[in-house]
C-alpha cells in the first residue's frame, strides 16, 4: 500500500514556503507514487505560482496532489503515514492528537530551511521533540553529503541543457512573455526584496557599452526600480529604456516557466529559497538576496554558502563574486563590484555550470525524504 503524506505549509514569505512545498508535493506524487495532501493556509499566494488553483475551494486536486486549505478552525482529519511540518510551522493541536491516536505513529519531520552552515549535517536526521510518544525529526536540505540535498526533478538538468542549446526555443518562450530582446543584449532576471543598493547597479548597467535587457517579475523590488526610473507607475508589461538599459516588468508565472526564464538569462538575481535553488540548476552566474533576519544572522548563512560556492574559483574571480554578493546583501553601492565581476565573466560562467553538475550528483530532496521514511519504517 502506498504511503500517505501530509505536508503543512504556512505561507510566511509569500512564495518561498509554498514554492518549495508545492514542488516537493508534486515530485513525491510523480516520481515516488506517494499519496500527498498539501495543506496551505494562504491559497492566494499559491495561486500566483499555480494559476489553476481555485482559491475558494477547501479541497481540490492539482497535478495529482490533493490541495487542502488549512483553515484557522481545524476540522478533524486522520493523520498520514508521514507528516511534514515545513519550515517549523506549528501543526494544529487536534491533528497532533490524531497522530498520537494512530495504531502506528507516523513519521513526523520538520523540513527546515536550507543552509550551508557546518552544523547542518550534524543535526540532519536527529530526533527533536516528542508529542504523546510521537517523535519528530529534523530534516535539513543542504549542499553537502550528510544533508537532505536539494529539490531536483528527474531529468531537470537534461531538460535545461537541451533548452539552453536551442536558441529558437528560448526566443519562442520569451516571445510568449512579450519579451523581444535585442540580439546583442545581456539578459538579466531580477527577483529580489527591497534593496537600496539597486540604483547603483542600474546606473552602471545603463552606462555600459553592452546593452542589458532586465526582466523584473512583479514583486517587492518594483518600488526601487520605479524610484530609479522616476517615471509613471510600473505595471506588468511596462517597458522602459534608459541609455543601454531596457527594463521590462513580467507577470508572475508558474514555476515551470520561471525555470525557463532563468535558463534564458545570462545572469539571475534571485531571492529566498525556492528561486535560489532554481537559479543554481540554471547553471548561470547568479546573485542571491538572502531573507533578512534579526541581528544579521542571515549574513552568517550567506557567508557559509559563499565559502562553498566560491572555493573552486581563482582568487580574482572569487573576490569579485564575494564583493558583489556582500554589497547586494548589505545594500552597499554595486558599481565597482559589478564591473569587477564582468572582468571574470568567462571563469564565473564556467564555474556556475560546474557547480550545478556537482550538486546534481547528490540525491535530491524528495528521494532523500522517501529513503528516510523507508529506513525508519523498517525499525
Amino acid at each position: 500500500m502506498k504511503a500517505s503524506w501530509d505536508i503543512f505549509c504556512s505561507v510566511v514569505d509569500n512564495y518561498g514556503d509554498i514554492g518549495v512545498t508545492w514542488r516537493l508535493a508534486r515530485q513525491l506524487v510523480a516520481e515516488h507514487q506517494c499519496v500527498v495532501r498539501l495543506w496551505v493556509d494562504d491559497l492566494r499566494a499559491f495561486e500566483k505560482i499555480c494559476p489553476q488553483i481555485d482559491v475558494e475551494l477547501a479541497r481540490q486536486y492539482q497535478d495529482g496532489v490533493e490541495v487542502r486549505h488549512w483553515p484557522a478552525a481545524w476540522q478533524a482529519e486522520a493523520a498520514a503515514d508521514v507528516v511534514i511540518a515545513a519550515f517549523a510551522c506549528q501543526l494544529p493541536h487536534a491533528y497532533m492528537d490524531a497522530m498520537a491516536d494512530r495504531e502506528r505513529a507516523p513519521l513526523w519531520l520538520n523540513l527546515d530551511y536550507l543552509s550551508a552552515e557546518d552544523w547542518v549535517s550534524g543535526c540532519h536526521g536527529l530526533p527533536s521533540v516528542k508529542f504523546r510518544g510521537v517523535q519528530k525529526y529534523f530534516f535539513f536540505p543542504g549542499f553537502q553529503a550528510g544533508t537532505g540535498g536539494l529539490l531536483r526533478e528527474a531529468g531537470l538538468l537534461e531538460q535545461r541543457h537541451d533548452f539552453q542549446r536551442n536558441r529558437q526555443a528560448q526566443l519562442d518562450f520569451l516571445q510568449g512573455l512579450g519579451v523581444s530582446p535585442a540580439a546583442d543584449a545581456r539578459l538579466i532576471s531580477l527577483f529580489a526584496y527591497e534593496n537600496a543598493g539597486l540604483a547603483s547597479w542600474l546606473d552602471v548597467l545603463a552606462a555600459d557599452a553592452q546593452p542589458t535587457h532586465l526582466l523584473v517579475p512583479e514583486g517587492r523590488i518594483l518600488g526601487d526600480v520605479q524610484r530609479w526610473l522616476g517615471a509613471e507607475p510600473l505595471t506588468v508589461g511596462s517597458l522602459r529604456v534608459r541609455q543601454a538599459l531596457t527594463i521590462q516588468v513580467l507577470p508572475f508565472v508558474r514555476q515551470e516557466d520561471y525555470d525557463r526564464l532563468l535558463w534564458c538569462c545570462a545572469f539571475n538575481a534571485v531571492r529566498g529559497e525556492d528561486s535560489f535553488v532554481r537559479a543554481q540548476w540554471a547553471g548561470r552566474p547568479m546573485l542571491w538576496h538572502i531573507y533578512r533576519q534579526d541581528e544579521d544572522i542571515h549574513l552568517d548563512k550567506l557567508e557559509a554558502f559563499l565559502s562553498l560556492y566560491t572555493r573552486a574559483l581563482s582568487p580574482g574571480a572569487k573576490a569579485a563574486v564575494l564583493a558583489l554578493w556582500r554589497a547586494w546583501n548589505t545594500e552597499a553601492p554595486m558599481a565597482d563590484s559589478w564591473k569587477n565581476l564582468l572582468q571574470h565573466w568567462p571563469e564565473v560562467t564556467k564555474h556556475t555550470e560546474q557547480w550545478c553538475l556537482e550538486q546534481g550528483l547528490q540525491a535530491d530532496l524528495a528521494a532523500a525524504l522517501v529513503q528516510f521514511y523507508l529506513n525508519w519504517n523498517q525499525h
